[in-house]
């Protein structure tokens, strides 16, 4: 372990000096780790060329592994450490915007019910394979179809335009038409949301293809916020900036699809001890946020 570390340091910093001071040694400890590694790989793992060292191609590929590698060792290490008073940890993975938006501001009332139960949220955006990953259940935007898993809906999604205040110019609404002509913001993965929205307010004589685009709902309710245009985001996405009125809907007329939100987890999990009062506790105020919209 201690050539591995040695091997790892030196390689990002291409030098067995700098990598010295790193790790409190001499550059000849330095050189004496990395040696008996390359006699115990059977390969050079550095070009020697004078006082200065280079990764050799197989060195370059294996540091990258190394580095990897201690990372999860470290979190790993870290993970284990947080369990000191914790009844266990639930790994879960979740869409960034929807945990940032709405599940994480709700998590004070899970941790009020269930104190001794840790929650570790990691962003995944797209459906995967849960075995041989830690988590135990996925938050996911979609269809209902995962193979092997159980999903449970959570509610649906209404996508709603909203802008600054400024952008308004003192206007309290604006029809369709008019709202078409101010710059569009556009999220990179749904491309087509203001055309189906224009479409279904029968306003087909716009250009509304342009304009920025964003990766994450997050950048686009900041850019709405910035005065850059109008967004079109879901409606639970900025329900604290509606209450403060740093964003308004200029038009009520919302988009809505066929797809939802879902807590997904294996056949194998769905009576885990601690994924049973998440999933209730989550299915609770789903329940509840559809009934009252907020």
């Amino acid at each position: 372990m201690e050539a591995l570390i040695a091997f790892e340091s030196a390689a990002r910093h291409q030098s067995f000096t700098r990598s010295a001071d790193e790790l409190a040694l001499t550059p000849s400890a330095i050189g004496r780790q990395i040696a008996a590694l390359e006699e115990y790989v059977g390969l050079p793992l550095f070009n020697r060329v004078k006082k200065r060292v280079s990764l050799t191609e197989v060195g370059e590929a294996y540091a990258k592994q190394v580095r990897e590698n201690l990372d999860r060792i470290e979190r790993d290490t870290l993970a284990v450490a947080t369990r000191r008073g914790a009844d266990g940890i639930l790994e879960l993975a979740v869409i960034p915007t929807f945990a940032t938006r709405w599940l994480i501001p709700r998590l004070p009332q899970f941790y009020a019910q269930h104190r001794h139960i840790t929650l570790n949220l990691t962003t995944r955006a797209e459906p995967f394979l849960f075995t041989g990953t830690p988590f135990s259940a996925a938050i996911h935007f979609g269809n209902p179809v995962w193979p092997g898993t159980i999903a449970q809906h959570l509610f649906g999604e209404e996508m709603v335009p909203v802008c600054s205040p400024q952008l308004l110019d003192g206007a309290a609404t604006l029809a369709p038409a008019d709202l078409a002509r101010l710059p569009l913001i556009h999220q990179s993965a749904r491309p087509d949301a203001w055309r189906q929205w224009l479409m279904q307010a029968r306003v087909d004589d716009v250009d509304c293809m342009s304009g920025q685009r964003y990766e994450l709902f997050s950048m686009l309710v900041e850019a709405a916020r910035a005065g850059l245009g109008v967004a079109l985001v879901p409606r639970f996405f900025v329900l604290a900036e509606l209450a403060n009125r740093e964003l308004l809907i200029p038009n009520e007329m919302s988009l809505r699809n066929d797809k939802g939100y879902y807590l997904v987890y294996p056949e194998a999990k769905q009576n885990a001890p601690l994924l049973q009062p998440f999933k209730e506790w989550l299915l609770g105020i789903a329940r509840a946020y559809r009934a009252t919209g907020a």
